[in-house]
């Protein structure tokens, strides 16, 4: 009889638990990861209630916004976004997405403060905070480049060479925004990791994935600055990241604010879709009271746009956000109780976003080949290269993106990624993870009996950055192009281009 009332407990608390998938880059792939989706569903007997793409997402809506991505020719493919944003496609559930490094930029800039893309599919702006059914997301678009963060969003249809790059860079602004939050956040989303973040999981399975990030992992200049004062800021109960290309886990607990207990985040960070590669994950969450079973605005962040309005700016001039300094009338933008009732009685109590996509520009109806658009554009065949200004002093006095010597994850190929897998890859065209639950990360250290990494205050010990090897920036790496041994070759594109230093070869990871 207990087990029998046990069992019905458990699916009572199963159901009571909303689904939320997770996807690292999207790279346009929506169908394929829609029928992932569909199939795990189906294998588990569940249902998935939202998902989340934690950038790169290329809503790309035709060949003219193929023209103001950042890719290289050969990679600028128009996907399957277009059928969903022509409606010739749904999407199955509802999809919040951020943006990346590799995003169709003029497109995105029509909504920088978020909104529908197509039906079902909303992106959350340069930063954003939503409510669904009482979860509260956040997020973060683009990547950390120093040269850039003071300087305002500038950048505007038709790019050029240095504008098509630095439009999807973070910018301090955005970050001030975000650091005005004081109500807790349960998910939040960024590209690029939080800098530090992989001292608090197994560095040593990193390491062994991507050997080239061992440089930067142990000089801890690898991520974002920006996003790792976010995380001490906001201390969410989730982190999702991607941008480099591999599954991993952490868990992060904070130092204590005030006399409150340590609050704990689980940090994960996913691949791209590709067969045979982890890029997608489902996570329990619990479901909340809510007054909608749909998207909502967020009071608070409401309240905190209202009030930096006149902060905004769109010139490329440096830029400091206010502080208390005795320079600024005011430098505290956190909103108060009356400011946020004040936003809800603005919107007659009603925080329901409204279904209200609208197409802004011709959808693509016939697609003749796979590729289209190749034909030369501005920056379109260069990797981030960005003439900005380097010497311009970064406001993370410890940051040195601007002068990283090791390469970048995305100006390289390892023997086309997509061939790894062999023949075996012929046979299946999505990867289709078996697990439904964050998985446990692991830690070279065990400083408690939560089996938790070191707080945040303290500096994790990573002892397998003592010595190893470190991949050459080399297109021969391991031993020339016949070589058996364990070392994967490293093809970089574009060779001309670094055949001068690049000063945006950073620990941003672009």
């Amino acid at each position: 009889m207990r087990r029998s009332q046990s069992t019905r407990c458990d699916r009572l608390l199963w159901r009571l638990r909303m689904k939320v998938a997770v996807e690292g880059c999207c790279h346009g792939e929506l169908d394929n990861i829609y029928e992932t989706i569909s199939y795990l569903e189906q294998k588990e007997g569940v249902k998935v209630d939202l998902l989340l793409c934690c950038g790169d997402f290329q809503a790309v809506r035709n060949e003219g916004d193929l023209r103001c991505m950042a890719v290289p020719a050969k990679y600028r493919t128009m996907q399957t976004f277009y059928k969903y944003y022509s409606g010739e496609k749904k999407a199955p559930v509802l999809t919040i997405f951020i943006g990346g490094n590799h995003e169709a930029s003029n497109h995105l800039q029509e909504l920088q403060y978020g909104g529908w893309v197509a039906p079902n599919i909303y992106y959350l702006g340069y930063a954003g905070v939503v409510r669904y059914r009482g979860i509260r997301i956040g997020g973060l678009s683009g990547i950390f480049k120093s040269h850039d963060y003071r300087r305002g969003h500038h950048e505007f249809p038709p790019y050029n060479p240095e504008t098509l790059r630095s439009v999807y860079h973070v910018r301090n602004i955005e970050v001030f925004k975000l650091k005005q939050i004081q109500m807790p956040v349960d998910i939040f989303m960024s590209h690029d990791w939080p800098r530090g973040i992989y001292h608090y999981g197994s560095t040593e399975e990193l390491l062994h994935k991507k050997r080239f990030l061992r440089q930067e992992v142990c000089s801890n200049t690898l991520g974002s600055p920006a996003a790792e004062d976010l995380l001490a800021h906001l201390q969410p109960s989730f982190w999702f990241s991607a941008h480099l290309h591999v599954k991993f886990a952490a868990v992060m607990q904070h130092a204590p604010k005030g006399g409150a207990a340590p609050r704990v985040t689980r940090f994960l960070s996913l691949d791209k879709c590709l067969p045979y590669r982890d890029f997608l994950q489902i996570v329990d969450l619990p479901d909340r009271q809510s007054s909608s079973e749909g998207l909502e605005y967020d009071p608070e962040w409401l309240a905190i746009l209202k009030a930096t309005d006149s902060l905004q700016r769109t010139c490329p001039q440096p830029w400091n956000p206010p502080e208390n300094n005795g320079l600024h009338e005011r430098w505290d933008f956190r909103a108060s109780e009356a400011a946020m009732m004040k936003v809800v009685e603005e919107l007659s109590g009603d925080l329901d976003i409204p279904d209200n996509f609208t197409q802004t520009a011709g959808p693509l109806r016939h697609l003749h080949s796979g590729r289209a658009g190749g034909g030369t554009v501005w920056g379109g065949d260069e990797e981030d290269g960005s003439s900005g200004s380097a010497e311009e002093p970064s406001e993370y006095p410890s940051d040195s993106s601007g002068l990283s010597s090791s390469f970048n994850p995305d100006e390289i190929a390892l023997e086309e990624e997509w061939e790894e897998g062999g023949e075996e890859e012929a046979e299946s065209k999505v990867h289709t993870p078996a697990r439904m639950v964050l998985p446990e990360p692991k830690s070279t250290e065990t400083p408690g009996p939560m089996n938790l990494p070191p707080p945040t205050h303290s500096t994790p010990r990573v002892d397998q950055c003592d010595g190893g090897d470190t991949l050459k920036r080399a297109s021969t790496e391991g031993g020339g192009p016949d070589s058996q041994g364990p070392t994967p070759r490293i093809k970089r594109r574009n060779q001309v281009i670094y055949a001068a230093a690049d000063e945006d070869q950073s620990g941003g990871q672009e």
